[in-house]
């Protein structure tokens, strides 16, 4: 790999043009999506073709505790075989000196992928519609909060101090003005995108307190996926240089809404280019029901995927912006399952499910899964819901625990995902929930302990 650098992305050869790279940040996504791995000096990382991490960094839980999930051969922490993906390299535009990230894809020792591991996950459902003839196309749109400084987990997140010295005001959803009041956290969030070679399709004001959304172009669903684990820490860094954080937790005010990760989902054919979901006349086809059905019918053992914490579920409250059940529904965003108001080109299927808290290798895979089954079964959704969804009864479970029981018992879903990640997956996300079940609240505190 001693000449890495005359092949990089254009965005990447263009951050270091004229400097000298000092080092190279190998990291690959743990299951809740945080990044793991080694930073090394950029001469050291052109001598090597891949480096090891323990397997064990994909059982551990959002805690930094550890789920049984070893299997067979017990708690060996046996090494993997990480491997650079070079077309993910690309800057890290906040650190002090000259630094590269590159995405790595993990392999065991007889060098096959390790299927626990969430790109790996991802990777394996976009190869099975490729082996249909049909290449799927995302578009993920990313919620997220900017916060005041919190270093005392037991008070309450407040929103952000803006430019005018007030906090930041909920309900003003696509407010300029209420964009104005984060311009310089935004112009970063607008330097970094730029240096790391990412096009943002348009920023706005959400309905939150001091809630943004981005939105990016449609395309590849690994490539994307990438964008959202390097957009998560980009938007992080932007925030911390500005005294503030940025949370995407999915719920992370009392009273304000939750942030969404919504996916819009599109499929072409692989020889001619043509969207699957219209016809010669622009008509819908019936694939494009049968994708709705299979969000319908799998996505609430697929839940615990996209909603994979305690908080997720906070977010799905009736008239808090987001969906409580899978109704469908054309330009109808109270409902789960949205289809946008579009051309036949550009006819997709809207998955408003997925909260911002989500592995975006994940939640896209699981979300793809399901439209898949529903492909493959040729199933036909519920009759159009018409009206507000939210005066429906809810049809998701409402708490982690009832979610990973559905996932549990998905053979289905587990034969399109990876038998062996839907193992370690479960056995991690128990273990998480048991540590929070051991968690008492200051809800129960204030009603229990005298009145019970």
């Amino acid at each position: 790999m001693a000449d890495f650098i005359k092949n990089l992305p254009p965005a990447a050869v263009t951050y270091l043009e004229g400097k000298r790279l000092d080092e190279v940040e190998c990291i690959i996504s743990d299951l809740p999506g945080i990044a793991r791995g080694k930073a090394v000096p950029a001469s050291k990382f052109a001598r090597q073709d891949y480096f090891h991490l323990p397997d064990s960094i994909f059982y551990q839980t959002i805690t930094g505790d550890w789920g049984e999930a070893a299997g067979d051969e017990g708690f060996t922490e046996k090494d993997m075989i990480l491997k650079p993906d070079m077309s993910t390299a690309t800057a890290a535009p906040w650190t002090g000196d000259w630094t590269l990230q590159i995405i790595h894809d993990a392999y065991d020792r007889h060098d096959k992928p390790v299927e626990f591991s969430p790109r790996n996950v991802l990777k394996r459902v976009v190869q099975l519609y490729h082996d249909k003839g049909w290449e799927p196309v995302v578009a993920p749109e990313m919620e997220f909060f900017l916060v005041a400084r919190n270093l005392d987990p037991a008070q309450e997140i407040k929103p952000m101090i803006g430019r005018s010295g007030r906090p930041a005001a909920a309900r003003q959803a696509y407010s300029m003005t209420a964009v104005d009041e984060f311009g310089p956290v935004i112009d970063d969030i607008y330097d970094f995108a730029e240096a790391q070679g990412f096009e943002i399709d348009g920023i706005t004001q959400e309905g939150g307190a001091g809630q943004l959304e981005i939105n990016l172009l449609h395309g590849d669903p690994v490539k994307l996926a990438d964008e959202v684990f390097y957009f998560k820490r980009l938007i992080r860094e932007a925030a911390m240089r500005h005294e503030c954080y940025a949370t995407f937790m999915a719920k992370p005010i009392e009273d304000e809404p939750g942030s969404a990760m919504h996916i819009h989902h599109s499929v072409l054919d692989a020889k001619t280019g043509k969207n699957i979901f219209s016809g010669e006349n622009g008509e819908e086809t019936a694939e494009f029901k049968h994708y709705i059905a299979g969000l319908q019918n799998h996505m609430p053992a697929a839940l615990a995927v996209i909603a994979p914490y305690v908080n997720s579920y906070r977010r799905y409250v009736k008239d808090h912006a987001a969906p409580i059940n899978l109704e469908w529904g054309y330009d109808n965003r109270t409902t789960g399952i949205r289809v946008p108001l579009s051309g036949a080109a550009s006819r997709r299927v809207e998955n408003r499910l997925a909260g911002m808290d989500c592995n975006p290798y994940l939640a896209i895979a699981a979300s793809l899964a399901c439209g898949y089954l529903g492909l493959l079964e040729k199933s036909e959704p519920k009759t159009e819901f018409k009206g507000d969804a939210y005066e429906g009864d809810g049809d998701i479970p409402r708490v982690l625990g009832a979610a990973l029981d559905l996932f549990d018992e998905a053979t289905q879903l587990h034969d399109v995902l990876g038998p062996e990640f839907a193992r370690v997956f479960g056995i991690v996300k128990r273990a998480e929930y048991d540590e929070f079940l051991q968690v008492i609240s200051p809800w129960e505190r204030e009603h229990l302990l005298l009145n019970v």
